[in-house]
């Protein structure tokens, strides 16, 4: 069976040139204009405490306005659909922020922005396209071959609709992440075209992803592509598209705390919604409304999203390996453990195309998972959690071995 997916493709290790040949100098040349080019003019520079520098850049220096169809935009700090100004969130949104948080703010009027470091440009396997997925299409589960790169995912969608977005609450957890191409997340999509005429998408959550980071921390992130990932898009703010107007949230950066099992639970609201007026994609995260994605850069969602989509991944690589990865999804426990033991999405909701947030019955959803002896989800609902799923597992165990 062949399952196309949405999903990241992890880029691979580069290492630097030995010695001080004109290759070497060369290859020194491009990482350090690279650098120039990803990271802005610094007005104030924050120290987080894992190691991060946020730089607070001026809101018109960030890098969008690199983009030649950004010349002439006006920033937008806010909606004009009230329904997306509408504060929404829980008791922990003041729990919930990030790292770097701890150390300082960004002043009015600037957006605070990741540093790219020269570490983070020799773990992609380009300098040129750091930040970037890697070309699909990726073929999985064949009878002929298993692939190097081998992608699991446990989600549940609506599809073949007209969707103007996305809500869910996500709850956070550390998972652990065997090796540093390897990679956790849990997001949502937002999409319409195909894989073979293009793909429109627009994805949020939070991962774990060493070879993009340089740690294994859970940290909020966005990623847009308008071709199925050839040519266009990036994650965060690593590339022209994406408008930033928050100056409290960084894409990118560490959450400040995740679930443990048997322990405390945390869990944020993450909005992905289309304002009419303008054709803006916003970005929000619990009461903070981080920015935008112009509908000029995903041209097939101008009108509404076909697809929306909620759930979890990974990536491992098999190296001519026969056994699983031991890399988990979620809290790393299967879905029928529950609540503060397995991860969950709960309060799902897509928007419709008057702006109004409906939640699908358990009954209309529909769920795709690779390998359900290695991951899996449980769908339900309650009139607390509305429309809810618990999903992950372990990887590899006596049944995924």
């Amino acid at each position: 069976m062949v399952f196309l997916i949405l999903c990241m493709v992890i880029p691979v290790v580069l290492g630097t040139f030995p010695g001080k040949s004109k290759l070497s100098y060369l290859h020194e040349q491009e990482i350090e204009l690279r650098l120039k080019q990803l990271n802005k003019p610094a007005i104030k520079s924050i120290h987080s405490p894992d190691g991060d520098i946020i730089d607070c850049v001026w809101i018109y220096n960030q890098p969008a306005f690199d983009h030649p169809l950004f010349k002439n935009h006006t920033i937008q700090m806010s909606p004009k659909s009230n329904s997306i100004r509408d504060k929404t969130g829980s008791n922990k949104t003041d729990t919930i922020h990030q790292l770097w948080r701890t150390k300082g703010e960004c002043p009015k009027n600037t957006i605070p922005i990741r540093r790219t470091t020269r570490g983070d440009l020799l773990r992609s396997d380009s300098i040129e396209n750091y930040g970037r997925k890697s070309p699909p299409p990726t073929i999985y589960h064949t009878d002929d071959a298993q692939p190097e790169e081998v992608h699991e995912h446990t989600c549940v969608y609506v599809d073949y609709g007209q969707f103007h977005g996305s809500k869910s609450r996500i709850s956070i957890w550390k998972p652990n992440v065997l090796k540093t191409r390897d990679f956790s997340l849990a997001q949502t999509w937002v999409v319409n075209g195909d894989w073979d005429t293009g793909l429109n998408s627009l994805e949020s959550g939070w991962q774990i992803l060493h070879a993009l980071y340089g740690d294994k921390n859970p940290r909020l992130f966005a990623y847009w592509t308008g071709d199925t990932y050839q040519e266009t898009g990036c994650y965060n703010l690593d590339c022209p598209g994406f408008v930033q107007v928050s100056r409290h949230i960084s894409l990118g950066a560490a959450l400040n705390t995740f679930s443990t099992y048997n322990g405390e639970q945390y869990d944020f609201l993450l909005t992905i919604e289309k304002d009419q007026e303008t054709g803006l994609w916003w970005l929000k995260f619990e009461t903070y409304l981080i920015g935008y994605w112009p509908s000029f850069i995903v041209p097939k969602l101008a009108v509404s999203a076909r697809k929306i989509a909620w759930g979890g991944e990974i990536v491992y690589y098999t190296r001519g390996q026969g056994t699983h990865t031991l890399t988990q999804m979620g809290s790393g426990h299967f879905a029928e453990k529950g609540f503060r033991k397995a991860a969950y999405f709960n309060s799902l909701e897509y928007i419709d195309t008057s702006n109004y947030p409906i939640t699908p019955s358990p009954q209309h959803l529909e769920a795709t998972v690779t390998r359900p002896e290695c991951y899996n989800l449980k769908v339900g609902s309650s009139q607390r959690w509305g429309t809810y799923f618990f999903y992950g597992g372990p990887g590899r165990n006596p049944q995924c071995p």
